[in-house]
Formats: C-alpha cells, sequence, structure tokens
C-alpha cells in the first residue's frame, strides 16, 4: 500500500502557482513521511505538500517561486536526505570567460538546480540538482534560451562530441582560408602604401571583399554577442563586432562623403584583417583546447570493443558490452584486457603502464587480479569477469580525471569576478577613449580609429582559458604515470605541501612481514605458542596475521578452531582457542592487562632496539600469564629511500606516522633518513598527529593505504592514497596512486607545482597583456590591425604554453 502524507496552506491571493519534485531517501515508515511533510511544510512560500513513501517522492506547491535549496535543507534537517543526481552537458558557442558565466548563472538559477560548475576549455557543464526536480531537457533549454547550444552528454555521446568538434574544426578552418584570401588583395595594398606603389583596389572592390568578410564570415561575432547583449552581458564577440563594425561603417562613411576625384584613406582592410585574424586565433585556440584532452581519450581507448567469451568450451567473440560478471573471457597473447578479473587459467606478464606507469610487465598466475584495458604479454589467459562496464579501474579513472578536469580551482573564482565586469569595463574605456581623442584633437576618423583598437586588443579569453587549461593537461599527464588527481581543489593544495606524513606498514615497507622469531615463556614450547597464536589470528586480515598463519603453514602446525574473536583496537586481538581465553597484542595490552615480561624483557628490548616488532601471547584467565612473544621484520621498500630524498630536495618534511613500537619505527626511519617519527599512534589518533603538524603552521600531506587511515586522509591539506590499498583510503584521499610507489608521492607535488605554475604564468601573461595593451591602444600607438593580431595571440599563447605539461614525467624517471 502507497503512503501519501499530505499538507495544505492557502496560498496568498494573486500568487502563482509553482511545482517542484524532490527525491527523498532515509524514510522507512509513514511516520518518517508526515515528518519530512512537516518539516517541508515549514518552508517560507509552500502551500502543498505531497509526501510519497513508496516513491521516496516529494510534491511541493510554491506560492511563487520554488525555493529546492530551502525545501533540501529541511529534509536534512529533519534527519533524511535529499536526494541529488548529476548531469553533463555538451555546451556550444562559448568563446571566453563571461560566456562560461553566463552559461553558469543560467543553469543556477533554474529551480532545484544545487550547483553547476563550467568549464570553458572542455566545453562542457556539470550540473549538481535534486532528483526529479529538473532533467537534462530542462537544463539544455536554460543553456539555449542563454544563448548557446547545450546537447546532453549519455552513452556514446563522448564520440558524437568528438566528431562534432572534428567538424566545426574543419568548418572554421574554411572560413579562415577564405577570409585569408579575400583580406590579402586589401592587405596588398596597405604594404604596398609603405613602400611607395599603389596597389590600392578601387573602393567598391573593398567594400565588397570587406562585407562578405565581416557580413558572412564574421556572422559568429555578431550572433553570439547579440545573445550576450540579450542576456544583459559582454563578452569577446560583442568587443569583436562592435570594433570591427565601427572601421567597416567608417569606411563606408568616408567612401560615400568623398570628393569626386579624391581617394579617401578607407579602413576596410583593417576590419577584414581583424576578423581574418580572429578566426585563425581561434581556430589555433581549439586545436589546442583538443590537445588538452589527450590524456581523456588515450584513457578511453584503452578498452577493447570486443571479447571472446568462452562458454560450455566454445569461444565466441562478443560486444564487450554483452559481457557479465562471473563470464570467462580468453584473452591472446598481444591482446588488451576487455573487462576487470581474475585469472582462472594460464601465466603471463601483463602491461599496466598505460594504467599504473609501471613500466615493468607484471606476473601474472591463477588467482591474480587484471585490470580492463591492460595487455596481455606472453601467454594466453582467461579471466573470470569480476567487474563490467562503469564499474571497472578504467571506468572509474577516466571519471576521476574528468571530475578533476570538469573542477574548478580556488584561483578561478577570483578570474570568474575579474571576467564579469571585464567586458563592461572595456566598453567603457573605449567610450571614453572616443569622448577623449574626439575633444583634444578634434578629428572624429582618428578617433574611432583609436576606440576601435581599444575594443579588439582586450581579450577576455586568455582569463579564462589559463586555469581549466593547465588543469586538464597537469592532471591528464599524471594520470599517465599512474597518480589520479581528485580535484582541482587537491591540485592546488598539493603544490603548497611543506610536510608528508607517512604510514609506516604498507607505504614505506613492503607490507609483508615475516616471523623472524619465536620466544616461548618458561613452561611453554615453541611449537605450542606458534599454534595457539596463528589459531588467534585466523580471523584477522592484518599483515601480521598473514605472516603469522604463513609460518604455521611451513611449520606444519595443526591449528585449532578459533570462538568469541574480536579485534582490540590500537592494542592486538583476543579470542578462545582450545578452550583457553588468549590474547595477542603488543606492550600496551600486556600492560593493561597487568602483566610483566619478566625473563623475556631483554630479548625483548634487544629484538625492539633491532627494529623488530613484538606480539605477546597471553593467556588471560582465570589466572593471567605470558605464554611468550612472536617477532616480525618487515623489508623497507627499494623506493623509499629515493622517495624520502625526493621529498627533501623539494622543501618538504618526510614524516612517519606508525602503529608500531618505537624500536621498529626508528630502526625504519633511520634507514630512510627521516628524522620525525610518531610511534606507538592509535588509528583513531593518527588524525590527531595531522592537525598537530598543521598546528606548527604546515601543510600537511598523509599517505596511507588502510581503512585506519581514512580519517588521518580526510584530516590533512592533501590526502594520498595507495591503489594497493583499500576502497576507504581512496575515498578519502585528494590524490591516489596507481601502484604502491612512495616516489610516486613526490612525482604527485611536483606535477603539482608545475600545473600551478603555469596557471599562474597563464594568468600573469592574461592580465598583463590587456594592462599593458588596453592603455597603448587607447593612446593611439596601436592600429587595429596590430591589436587584432595581438589578441588572437594572446589566447593561442595560453593554451601553448599550459600543454607544455604534456611531456611532464616524475622526478625519479628523470634520473
Amino acid at each position: 500500500m502507497t503512503t501519501t502524507q499530505q499538507h495544505s496552506a492557502e496560498p496568498a491571493a494573486g500568487s502563482p502557482l509553482s511545482e517542484l519534485d524532490l527525491g527523498v531517501s532515509g524514510m522507512t515508515c509513514a511516520s518518517c513521511a508526515g515528518r519530512v511533510e512537516k518539516a517541508l511544510g515549514r518552508v517560507p512560500g509552500v502551500t502543498d505538500v505531497s509526501v510519497n513513501l513508496a516513491t521516496e517522492r516529494a510534491r511541493l506547491t510554491f506560492a511563487g517561486p520554488p525555493d529546492a535549496k530551502a525545501a533540501a535543507a529541511a529534509v536534512e534537517a529533519a534527519g533524511y536526505h535529499a536526494e541529488r543526481r548529476e548531469f553533463d552537458l555538451s555546451v556550444t558557442g562559448m568563446t571566453c570567460a563571461s560566456c562560461a558565466g553566463r552559461v553558469e548563472k543560467a543553469l543556477t538559477r533554474l529551480p532545484g538546480v544545487e550547483s553547476a560548475a563550467v568549464n570553458l576549455a572542455t566545453e562542457r557543464a556539470h550540473v549538481v540538482a535534486f532528483a526529479g526536480s529538473v532533467d537534462a531537457a530542462a537544463l539544455a533549454a536554460a543553456v539555449e534560451k542563454a544563448g548557446y547550444g547545450a546537447a546532453p552528454l549519455g552513452q556514446g555521446g563522448e564520440a558524437a562530441e568528438e566528431q562534432a568538434r572534428a567538424d566545426r574544426g574543419r568548418r572554421d578552418l574554411h572560413h579562415v582560408l577564405i577570409a585569408a584570401a579575400l583580406s590579402l588583395p586589401l592587405l596588398a595594398g596597405m604594404v604596398g602604401d609603405l613602400f611607395g606603389a599603389h596597389w590600392m583596389l578601387p573602393a567598391a572592390v573593398q567594400l565588397v571583399l570587406a562585407s562578405v568578410v565581416q557580413f558572412w564570415l564574421g556572422a559568429r561575432f555578431y550572433r553570439a554577442g547579440w545573445n550576450a547583449v540579450r542576456a544583459g552581458a559582454g563578452n569577446m564577440d560583442l568587443l569583436v563586432a562592435l570594433g570591427t563594425s565601427a572601421a567597416w561603417g567608417l569606411s563606408l562613411y568616408l567612401m560615400l562623403t568623398a570628393h569626386p576625384g579624391h581617394e579617401p584613406h578607407l579602413y576596410f582592410e583593417a576590419s577584414a584583417v581583424l576578423i581574418t585574424f580572429v578566426l585563425f586565433g581561434k581556430w589555433l585556440e581549439a586545436r589546442a583546447k583538443g590537445q588538452t584532452a589527450a590524456a581523456i581519450r588515450a584513457l578511453m581507448d584503452l578498452r577493447p570493443a570486443t571479447a571472446r567469451l568462452r562458454r560450455d568450451g566454445v569461444e565466441t567473440e562478443v560486444p564487450v558490452e554483452r559481457v557479465r560478471v562471473g563470464d570467462h573471457v580468453v584473452v591472446r597473447p598481444g591482446e588488451r584486457m576487455p573487462v576487470d578479473g581474475r585469472v582462472v587459467e594460464g601465466a603471463g606478464g601483463v602491461d599496466e603502464s598505460m594504467l599504473t606507469g609501471e613500466s615493468l610487465p607484471v606476473d601474472k598466475e591463477p588467482g591474480a587480479r587484471v585490470t580492463g584495458g591492460s595487455i596481455n604479454g606472453d601467454g594466453l589467459l582467461v579471466v573470470e569477469t569480476t567487474a563490467v562496464g562503469t564499474e571497472t579501474m578504467l571506468a572509474q579513472i577516466v571519471r576521476m580525471v574528468e571530475g578533476a578536469q570538469a573542477s574548478k580551482a580556488p584561483i578561478q573564482r577570483l578570474v570568474d569576478r575579474v571576467s564579469a565586469v571585464f567586458v563592461p569595463a572595456v566598453l567603457a574605456i573605449a567610450a571614453l577613449t572616443l569622448v577623449g581623442w574626439w575633444i583634444v584633437g578634434g578629428d572624429l576618423e582618428v578617433a574611432i580609429v583609436t576606440a576601435v583598437s581599444v575594443l579588439v586588443i582586450a581579450c577576455p579569453c586568455a582569463l579564462g582559458l589559463a586555469t581549466p587549461t593547465s588543469i586538464m593537461v597537469g592532471t591528464g599527464a599524471a594520470a599517465r604515470h599512474g597518480i589520479l588527481i581528485k580535484d582541482a581543489e587537491a591540485l592546488e593544495r598539493a603544490h603548497a605541501l611543506t610536510a608528508v606524513a607517512f604510514d609506516k606498514t604498507g607505504t614505506l615497507t613492503e607490507g609483508k612481514p615475516r616471523v623472524t622469531d619465536l620466544i616461548a615463556a618458561e613452561g611453554v614450547d615453541e611449537a605450542t605458542l606458534l599454534r595457539l597464536a596463528a589459531a588467534l589470528q585466523a580471523g584477522s586480515e592484518h599483515p601480521l596475521a598473514h605472516a603469522l598463519r604463513r609460518r604455521a603453514e611451513e611449520a606444519g602446525a595443526a591449528v585449532g578452531p578459533l570462538t568469541d574473536f574480536r579485534a582490540l583496537a590500537g592494542r592486538g586481538v583476543a579470542g578462545t582457542v582450545e578452550g583457553r581465553a588468549l590474547q595477542l597484542g603488543n606492550a600496551r595490552a600486556v600492560t593493561e592487562a597487568g602483566l610483566q615480561p619478566g625473563a623475556l624483557a631483554d630479548r625483548a628490548e634487544a629484538l625492539a632496539h633491532s627494529g623488530r616488532t613484538l606480539s605477546w601471547l597471553m593467556e588471560v584467565g582465570p589466572a593471567p600469564r605470558l605464554l611468550g612473544l612472536v617477532a616480525f621484520g618487515d623489508t623497507v621498500k627499494d623506493s623509499a629511500l629515493t622517495a624520502v630524498a625526493s621529498l627533501k630536495a623539494q622543501g618538504v618534511e618526510p614524516v612517519m606516522v606508525t602503529g608500531d613500537g618505537w624500536g621498529a619505527a626508528r630502526s625504519v626511519a633511520a634507514a630512510l633518513g627521516i628524522e620525525r617519527v610518531f610511534a606507538e599512534v592509535l588509528p583513531g589518533d593518527k588524525a590527531a598527529v595531522v592537525a598537530t603538524l598543521k598546528g606548527e603552521g604546515k601543510s600537511v600531506g598523509m599517505v596511507g593505504d588502510g581503512v585506519n587511515d581514512a580519517p588521518a586522509l580526510a584530516a590533512a591539506d592533501v590526502g594520498i592514497a595507495m591503489a594497493t590499498g583499500t576502497d576507504v583510503a581512496m575515498h578519502s584521499a585528494g590524490v591516489t596512486l596507481m601502484r604502491g610507489d612512495p616516489r610516486l608521492v613526490a612525482g604527485a607535488i611536483d606535477v603539482s607545482r608545475r600545473t600551478y605554475a603555469k596557471i599562474r604564468q597563464g594568468l600573469f601573461w592574461a592580465f598583463a597583456y590587456n594592462v599593458i595593451g588596453i592603455p597603448l591602444a587607447a593612446s593611439g600607438h596601436l592600429s587595429p590591425v596590430l591589436a587584432g593580431a595581438a589578441m588572437a595571440l594572446s589566447s593561442v599563447s595560453v593554451v601553448v604554453n599550459a600543454l607544455t605539461l604534456r611531456g611532464w614525467t616524475p622526478p625519479e624517471e628523470t634520473r
């Protein structure tokens, strides 16, 4: 039975009513629906509420415009969740940062839209809206109403978008070539004047050539400029349209008012060449922007279109979309893995370099995991499918890189504020220039030409492109080397890191400890100690537990059943084996149990000083006593020493944080050259260590790979997770390293610093260009043709500068 709760209030007389649908999750019964209904009924402007428990939907009627954010806040304040949905749109027709800002405003004004981010470089919009309140068609309509083209990106949308971009590029090139062909005869006359030759075309011929360029090839500037005016804003197209129209109109006026037999100085070549330069600049810019997305395209091209299924002993080639979890897929030597899976037959080396950056093939045998997109080297493999489609590692990597490229860096907010007032400010300066030159010089012709120079040299495009193009290229280059950056904010923060805290086990060390010593207490033999300790660890996935079980298997120990198993956070484990209540833990656990090491103290101290990790086996009832200790050793990763040296060379302080004892921690730190160590840290206290470092004024990165590292990763300025660890750690991190190589930490900081440097260079050039260029044009030192050429060059130079990041490699690979 469907449970629907309703709440009504009288609307104000004459108020237009509007409706809003909202998805609500977390409701479990009719009373939940009632609570949501009451919470929504208190939202200002709501006249009627209907909450449906079965569909998990709330329909609200407002007296006036709907306020989705207030409704969502009321739902969440009541203890439920307002469902959100994400949309991606392809947006066409944007030419500068002002355009991107206008599209953002058009989207955020829609009822139900929580946030919108528009990327000028990728020509995409990412929208987060409350589920049920708006759909893709409404979003596209809002963009089109603002004067731009829009289409939702769905299945196959990327391919269609790529084809459309290629078609647009070919058309724009044809327009550039036609404009150049029509403008060259006009330009020849101006060049001839420099050498005393009279190559000037008749005025009527100039008018025809310039008019074709102005009103056919330059029509795009009029359309985009008119759309901006209708929306109450301005953009680069409006400046170009006004400037070139003024030059063309002035030339026409001078031609029509000239005395018979007198050839006036016309500016048709200025308007035509200006449009040609701008068209050429936009074509170059579009080509360069296309190259910034090369990393994403390369990742998407990794997945094969078909897979070879084996069913009932018969192999059949099918589209990869038809493969399901559990299917067996045959992969021959030299072929790419079509899916994520587990090897069930065969063995061989697999090249995972495009996913992890690891150049050497990784040996795979039955039971080993393989990732879609990697290349099978030298053996026939049969793989059992574990993930397909959007759930594969490759798809997740693509989503993460796309998300980073679509996000906005904090520095971009300043640029957005400048862009919002840029065009109106330029129009005001051009108007003042016109009036000033006319009043001071009394020559309207010179005043108009100077104002035209001001209009065409101003370029908001470079401002809008500096940040997103650098972020796109930087995150793409990082992804090629196994460094996945979650968003632009993480990229921006990483460049400023002054300290990096490493979790020891699995990050600086191999994380695969081995049992080095078994020391039994008096009255207990070594075999019993190993048997009981291994049995107690049967329920644990801790690396030390694996080491104990492996040692017991090698010794052929008969491990008994375990009951009442429980983990003791930061201390060890406890349980019942062979009817005995046992506990295996660290020195803290021994102290808390009220026991003393006794005769084992000297051996334990010597082992601890040598860097061993100690676990004490205790019987905790009825008569508590020590049964012995187990010593573990871990191997420091070969790459860890280089990683620490690289960080120090970057001016970043390496810090080690571990739950292990001080002896093991100091031993590893000494081997690696790490001066600052936090040992015997409980899992919940790692975040407190990060807070301590931040309290010292440091910008802190935290590197970890386990569940217990997640709070510290979230607390750090930048969390860095090893992909060899847990999903929880990766979700808490701003940066994910696709292989367990600590040298990539220095790589992540390096690519962040280089990307941020490119952003600053681009913004400096964009600001400096306008700060220097506009006064030069206003003072009459730049002709309209030179101003147009400089404007076209500014955007292209910013994008090309960002593209130099494509060749980035991590520091250790250049040594």
